[in-house]
């Protein structure tokens, strides 16, 4: 069994489905989405609608899942529609007004109840996964084990789980000691060329030698997979990581789609 993640799709199914097919997950293994399946590209309801129909699926509620919900809350509030459509929502707001009311309920009912965080093992590592990083002053458990994880985790502010980002990759360090044990934090949310800017100790350069983002591992123990779908075709991919041995498929945006 594997465990494969992926992050801030925004919009651009049919990146993600070639992705999709090069791992091709079976039932028996496990799939986690960090979140940000909407907004800016193109399909944003076929990135919902691949998201729900994968066995053994766990997506997380990303930062714009989360401008969606609060506009789609209360319709009358201006400045959460406003905020929704500044951030890309116009897309989303579209492919959702042409589903019968029905299936639209549905995928917004399933959005509003996405978990903000999730545990993954494999191997003998531990795995914290959410959107966008944690806040690291929290106190840490004495020892690290899955319920510890689960622990951490929920008393984490929710907001931060969604939108946190020069306060965890600037951070000097993540959880782990200085013997290198603890959990790996997989995260999204902030597009990898920015941590050039915003962290220190980055494994390698953000872009690769064909010019389009890649995950970046921050420290020993903060990796992050937001390889820039959203910017589109020229520098923006889709990233599937198969969290067992690090294996990167990634899957350029191209023109168009």
């Amino acid at each position: 069994m594997s465990t494969y993640v992926f992050s801030d799709v925004h919009g651009h199914r049919a990146a993600l489905e070639r992705a999709l097919d090069r791992v091709s997950p079976g039932e028996q293994d496990r799939v986690v989405c960090l979140g940000d399946m909407i907004d800016r590209g193109p399909d944003p309801v076929g990135v919902l609608r691949l998201v729900r129909s994968l066995p053994n699926a766990t997506a997380l509620m990303g930062n714009h899942e989360d401008l969606m919900m609060a506009c789609m809350s209360d319709p009358d509030d201006g400045l959460a529609g406003m905020n929704w459509g500044m951030n890309g929502g116009a897309t989303t707001s579209e492919g959702l007004a042409a589903l019968d009311p029905d299936e639209a309920n549905e995928l917004l009912s399933w959005v509003a109840d996405l978990p903000r965080w999730s545990v993954a093992r494999a191997g003998e590592r531990l795995y914290l996964l959410a959107h966008a990083g944690v806040r690291l002053g929290a106190r840490v458990p004495p020892a690290w084990d899955d319920d510890a994880a689960r622990a951490y985790l929920s008393a984490q502010d929710p907001e931060d789980l969604t939108w946190i980002r020069e306060e965890f990759w600037g951070a000097a360090a993540g959880l782990s000691g200085a013997d290198g044990e603890g959990p790996i934090i997989v995260a999204g949310h902030t597009p990898t060329p920015y941590l050039e800017g915003m962290a220190h100790d980055l494994d390698r350069a953000p872009l690769g030698e064909d010019g389009r983002a890649r995950m970046v591992r921050v420290g020993r123990d903060r990796w992050d997979i937001d390889c820039c779908a959203a910017a589109g075709a020229g520098l923006g991919q889709v990233l599937v990581l198969r969290l067992d041995d690090g294996a990167e498929f990634y899957e350029p945006v191209l023109e168009d789609e």
